[in-house]
Order: structure tokens, then sequence, then C-alpha cells
């Protein structure tokens, strides 16, 4: 065949050492065609260009693959027999041949996980690629771990390539031969199965739901430990669950696997037995601790409801004096149940049959109560701006050697604004604020004012957000006061002596806080919508009437509701909206309503203020600790940004630059370690 001749005609160039020349192109071979292969200890370079030119690929070889290489076949072949052929080869001499963007490259195989373009992201195995190529792939597990499955594959994988494990997401990235690979991914759909058990639900006839449950999954997880340790690796797998359902006195049961069900099970008959012969009425003792409830508080509400439940009417008998008789002294005394406040737990007295009941009510009573994390948001806007405006003027009537001198002009305003007082004040009083425009005239060496004009405009603005937080247990009322305590003086006496004077002198002063208070009482519904009785007050001393002789005066806003709040939501309480206007004016009556010429005999005065105040509220439920973790680690960081960005400046003149930080939230949450 024309194949196998041209096929044939390559190696024996090469072996000659000659250049290789491009073949003619009608002795290439065309696609479908078979192909027969013969080289002798040709070099590895010629022979993979040769490919390349016989498979119509751009192929590049590294500098570092030398060697010969021996690649014959007995009878034509396809073409991807062919190339797997010359893959095999290359494979044994310790190199390779990866694609990336349609390009070729032989390299050594160590190199070859690095230069590889082929990515498989299926779980199957991957496709299109030769038993010789290298591909990466990524496999992700539904079942197994895949930290525990790296140390199964690793032995399966050639050592120049790579097997990695991603616990993000259980998935393992391993790059390899596709041929191994197709084996790995085989072996991984045999392991990555679910080994749990189906629910097994196990009926106590003795002991207590409630109570066996916690302790057969600390002898289980002690099992567990202990396995893993002996075979030098953490237990990752399926989880054994108990969990106990007190209304029928049972437990559910689901474990990795049919032996860890056989060993519950055996646990569970030998701690289900009977407890000691009751004495007589007297019943059993047992003790509860509680994990989230006040002993004292839930052991008043189960007398109650013991109470309650023994005084209700019987059906009547024959007889009916006996089982009421029998059984209402113990319940009215109270001895059944007792807190012990030490330990916050109950102390119960009472038959198997009633301790069941009591206990499953304790269970539902005992439960984690969730929290609420209160935002309050008070913000005020003000804005204020006054203008004034005035001319005023005085001219004396008269000459000199007169008994008699006249005034003639305007005078408006106090002392500061007024032109007499400033004419007569001397360097005593000074002009108003703004632009003060004034014309003197000399009289026996002394200048005297007489004529001023004043324009004056002022404006002001003001942001105030006071943001007070809180976070309080469900159906617990929570305080904070932000402020100051301010004396106040409620009443002075004296003991005067016409003698000596004043003699033991004294006063009585009363403390009040002036500030910001918050008191808040939510209670969570079952819809998820919060209930919030609020008192809110915002109080402060005006600062006008600090050395007031009767006192200081405060300034108070309070709003006191009741509001109903979806969780996260914003609501508004209330607020302040106030828009002031106030003017004032002096005038000379008829000449000052002349137009333009009349403004010499006027002044105006005109502000206008405006305040905006609004208190906003937000609850947020918390119900477990990872979300009161995070609302507690996002409000330290926030408070550890801003004491960063408060460091100083470092001055080489001062030498304390630094300030107090806060440290980071990772280190706070790592448990410290016992002093050795």
């Amino acid at each position: 065949m024309l194949v196998g001749a041209t096929a044939a005609w390559a190696p024996a160039a090469l072996a000659q050492n000659a250049p290789a020349a491009p073949l003619p192109s009608a002795s290439v071979p065309k696609p479908g065609d078979p192909i027969t292969l013969n080289f002798s200890n040709a070099e590895i370079e010629s022979v993979a260009r040769t490919i390349g030119l016989l498979y119509g690929m751009n192929v590049v070889v590294d500098p570092r693959v030398k060697g010969t290489m021996t690649l014959v076949t007995e009878k034509p072949v396809n073409r991807t027999a062919a190339m797997a052929q010359f893959l095999t080869s290359l494979r044994l001499q310790g190199f390779t041949m990866v694609e990336s963007a349609g390009l070729f490259k032989v390299v050594p195989e160590a190199d070859a996980k690095l230069q590889s373009g082929a990515v498989e992201t299926s779980e199957s195995a991957p496709k299109g690629a030769t038993g010789g190529q290298i591909v990466t792939q990524i496999f992700r597990l539904n079942f197994e771990s895949a930290t525990n499955l790296v140390a199964v594959l690793r032995p399966l994988i050639s050592p120049n390539n790579t097997i990695n494990a991603n616990p993000g997401n259980n998935s393992l990235v391993i790059t390899d031969y596709a041929d191994n690979l197709r084996r790995i991914a085989r072996i991984i759909a045999a392991m990555d199965v679910s080994n749990a058990t189906e629910v097994e639900v196990i009926e106590l006839k003795n002991a207590i739901a409630v109570d066996l449950a916690p302790l057969i999954l600390k002898l289980i997880d002690a099992s567990a430990t202990t396995t893993g340790a002996a075979a030098g690796a953490a237990d990752t797998g399926f989880k054994t669950t108990v969990i106990a359902e007190s209304r029928s006195n049972t437990l559910i049961v689901r474990a990795a696997n049919p032996a860890r069900v056989a060993l519950v099970k055996s646990l569970v008959a030998k701690l289900d037995q009977p407890s000691s012969k009751s004495n007589g009425d007297l019943g059993n003792l047992h003790v509860v601790y509680l994990k989230n409830a006040d002993a004292t508080k839930l052991a008043a509400t189960l007398r109650a409801a013991i109470s309650s439940a023994a005084v209700s009417p019987a059906p009547s008998s024959g007889s009916g004096s006996a089982p009421g008789a029998a059984g209402a002294p113990a319940a009215t005394s109270g001895g059944q149940v007792q807190a012990d406040t030490a330990t916050n737990s109950l102390i119960i007295t009472a038959p198997d049959p009633q301790y069941r009941q009591l206990r499953e009510v304790i269970e539902r009573l005992d439960a984690r109560r969730a929290q609420v994390y209160v935002e309050s948001l008070i913000a005020e806007v003000s804005a204020d701006r006054a203008a004034e405006f005035g001319v005023q003027w005085q001219r004396a009537l008269g000459s000199n050697g007169d008994s008699n001198i006249g005034l003639l002009g305007t005078n408006f305003g106090a002392a500061g604004k007024n032109i007499l007082s400033l004419a007569t004040g001397g360097g005593a009083v000074l002009p108003g604020s703004g632009l003060n425009i004034g014309v003197a005239n000399q009289a026996n060496g002394i200048y005297v004012l007489g004529f001023l004009a004043r324009f004056l405009e002022t404006s002001g603005a003001g942001n105030v957000l006071s943001t007070p937080n809180l976070l309080t247990l469900d159906n617990e009322e929570a305080k904070i006061v932000i402020g100051q305590n301010v004396p106040f003086v409620t009443g002075q006496f004296t003991n005067t002596n016409s003698g000596t004077g004043s003699v033991n002198p004294f006063q009585t002063i009363e403390r009040k806080d002036v500030g910001l208070t918050l008191k808040v009482k939510p209670q969570i519904s079952e819809n998820g919508t919060v209930k919030l009785t609020i008192f809110q007050e915002v109080s402060s001393v005006q600062a006008s009437t600090i050395n007031a002789p009767n006192g200081p005066t405060t300034n108070k806003r309070t709003i006191e509701s009741n509001v109903l709040v979806d969780d996260g939501s914003v609501v508004v309480l209330g607020g302040l909206l106030q828009d002031e206007f106030t003017g004032s004016g002096d005038k000379v009556p008829g000449v000052s309503d002349v137009p333009f010429f009349g403004n010499l005999f006027k002044s105006e005065a005109r502000s206008r203020k405006k305040t905006n105040l609004m208190v906003f509220l937000r609850p947020v439920v918390v119900r477990d600790s990872a979300a009161t973790e995070r609302l507690s680690i996002d409000r330290y960081e926030q408070m550890r940004t801003g004491m960063q960005d408060a460091q100083p400046v470092p001055d080489a003149k001062v030498p304390v630059n630094e300030g107090p930080t806060l440290p980071a939230a990772a280190t706070m949450a790592q448990p410290k370690k016992a002093a050795p």
C-alpha cells in the first residue's frame, strides 16, 4: 500500500541521521485509511514530527525529550490504534503528549500535569481522550468524604501525577492518564454510596426516652471515636442519629450500617430496665437538670398544673371518696416538684407513668428560647436661618454756646445694636454681628457715632443619629441608658446668725438620668411577628439654663407604645415635625412706608427653624447560637474596624503612635489552652 510504504520510508531516512524532509502530498494517508508503522531506533523527536505530519497535527517537542524509539506494526492498523501505540511507547519511556489550544506538545511526564489543557467536570469516565493522554478530571462526591478517598486512590495514580481533595464542596481533582481515570471513575462510583440504614423505631418499656437518647449518643460517639483512632483517621462518615419521641416514649434511630443499629439496640435493651420498687404512695425520686428554663419558675408552673389536674372532677364510681382523697393531699402540698437553684434542676417525686408525663412537659418548656436583637434609630435633622437689616442715625441740634441741645434720629434694638449705647459706651460696647457700616463725627475731641447700618444673615444645619441596640430573651424586658446623671437642687437651708453671718448651709440634691433611655420587651409569635412593648426617652439639659437660679431646664421627648413588627422589618414609632417662623421689626411710622427711602427709618429681623425628628425600630429574631455568633462577630468587626481607622498618624517627634485595638475575631473564638 502507498501508506505502508510511506511509513516505512520515514524511519529509513531517520536511521541514517538525514534531515527530516516533508512527505510528498500524494503519500499522506487519507482519513480512514489504515496505517503501517515501521520505525526502528528512530529519534523520538523525528517520529513525533512524522506522526504529526501523518495526522495533520501541530506537534512541538520539548528540548528535554531525548532518545530513540522503535514503533512497528505487523499489519496495517486504524488511526486510533496507531496513535494509541505511539502514546504508549512515549509513556514507557517517561514522556507523553498533551494538547492545549490545538497544539500538541511532547513533554516529560512529570510536567504534563502543568501543561494539559483538557479538563473534565463530569463524574463519569473522561470522553474523547485516548488512553495515553493526560487529562484533569473533577469528581464531585455525594456521600463519601473526599479526604478519606485520597488515601485510597493515591497508590493507584502515577507518581508524577496528582490527586487533591477540596473539602469545601467535597470533590476530588485528579490529573492522570485517561485510561487510568476510567478505572478511577469506576472505583469512586462503587465507593460513593450511602451507607445509612433505614429508620428504626425502638419502643421503651421502663426508661424515659428523653433521658436515654443523650446517653446512647454519648456511648455510640465514644465507640466511633475509639474505632477511628485505631484506624489512624477520624470518622467523618454518616453519624448515628438517635431522637427521642416523648409522646410515645420511643427512640428513632438511623445509623451508618446495620451493625451500628444492632449496637444501639443492645445498649437500649440493657438500659431499659425497671427502676427500684416504689415505697407505698411516695413514688420514685428523680432529678432533672434544666438547660434553658429557670428551675424556680418552672417548678411553680408544674405544681400548679399537677394541682389543677388532681382536683379536677373525676367520673363517679361506687365509692366516690377513695380515689380523690388519696391524691388530693399529695398534690396540693406542693411536695412533688421542688427546685434546686444552685444546680438549676428539678427534684420530682412521682411514679413512673406520671414522671413520663412531667418529662414531656419539661422538655417542651425547657427548649432554647429565641432572642430578639432590637435596633433603634433616632434621626434628627434641623435647619436654622435668620436675617437682620436695620439703619439707625442720630443728629445733634443746636450750636456752640446754646444751653439746650436737641437730638434727631432713630434708635432701634438692644445693646450691641443700639446706636445710643454704642455712642456712649465707648469701647465697652461692641457692635452686633454681621456687617456694620457707621459714620462718626468729632465733638470736643470725642468721636460720636451718628450713623449705623447693620446687615446680617445666619444659617445652621445639623444631623443627629443615635442607634441604641439591645439583645434580649423572648418575653424578657431589657433596658439601656446612655447619658449623664445630672444633679438637680430640690431644696436648700441656711441657719442665719446676726453676729457671725451664715452658719451650716446645706442643699438637698436629686440626681436624674439625662440622655437616651430605651426599654423594650419583645414577644415572638408563632408566625414570626414580634410584639414589642417600648419605652424610649431622649432628654437633654438646655445649655442656656445650666446656671439658672431655679436650676437647669431639661428637654425631653418620650415614646411609649405597643407595636407589632415582622422579623427584620422597620417600623416608625413616632416623631416631631416642627417648622417655626419668627419676625420682628422696628420702624418710624409714616416715613418708613415710603418706597426705598423708608428703609433708612426701619430695622427688621426674621428667623425660621425647622426640626424633623423620627424614631425607627427594627427587631431581628435570633433563634440559635449560630445566628447569635454571626450577629456578634459582625458588630465586633465593625467596632474593630472603627478603632483601626482611628489610629494616630505615626510621628517621630511624639513616640506614642499606637492606640488600643480589639484583637481579631478568629483569635477570640479560639479556645484557650490549659496551663501545664
